[in-house]
């Protein structure tokens, strides 16, 4: 059986998504990667959230120090799919009103590639999990409000569920923790793949 006391690390500086795992039982450290997001290309928005997830993953986890403590890394990118493009944090709040009037009314997939690395054997393995979002039609004063309370530049796609941008989503088809940042189901499963059990990394 694996040691329930095994150092699990997440290579990403999302809040949202180590409250997900905290709320799980599970209390990884954090290391951010530090990776240059906008030097990673793909040719789809799923196949650009999978190797944005790998790359993070692949460098918290050839960090010696991160190696010698036999740790397990989970790499986590979102990015919102929304007529084939790749939409992610918008660089400043014109980009996020631009976003929110184009996203009303319509639906887009929010995608989350997940990777994670077991530093003892040097296995990985990758997967994404894809939530579909409806959103609802907020008017121009609504989008200003929330542009304004700077929200929408901190999340990939310029909304979360877990936020002001709630009241403007009408409903997801999906795992709702993926549109947060992580899909649990989805690392349970790869963990498994590794030879993990998620009851194992329980606090």
């Amino acid at each position: 059986m694996t040691d329930p006391r095994r150092r699990l690390v997440l290579a990403s500086q999302s809040p949202a998504r180590l409250g997900l795992l905290r709320q799980a039982g599970l209390a990884p450290d954090v290391i951010v990667s530090g990776v240059d997001e906008d030097a990673v290309s793909a040719p789809t928005p799923a196949e650009l959230a999978l190797a944005l997830a790998e790359a993070k993953a692949s460098v918290v986890a050839a960090r010696p120090e991160v190696t010698r403590s036999g740790a397990l890394v989970v790499g986590c990118d979102s990015v919102l799919d929304l007529d084939g493009q790749a939409l992610g944090k918008p660089a400043d709040g014109e980009e996020a009103t631009a976003r929110w009037k184009a996203m009303r009314g319509r639906a887009g997939t929010l995608q989350t590639g997940h990777c994670v690395y077991d530093t003892t054997t040097g296995h990985h393995c990758a997967a994404l999990a894809s939530t579909v979002v409806r959103f609802g039609e907020p008017t121009d004063e609504e989008i200003a409000a929330y542009v304004a309370s700077g929200e929408p530049l901190h999340v990939a796609g310029a909304f979360t569920l877990d936020g002001r941008s709630a009241p403007f989503i009408e409903g997801i088809e999906g795992d709702h923790g993926n549109v947060i940042g992580i899909s649990l189901p989805l690392l349970r499963k790869l963990l498994g793949e590794l030879g993990v059990g998620i009851t194992e990394l329980w606090s």
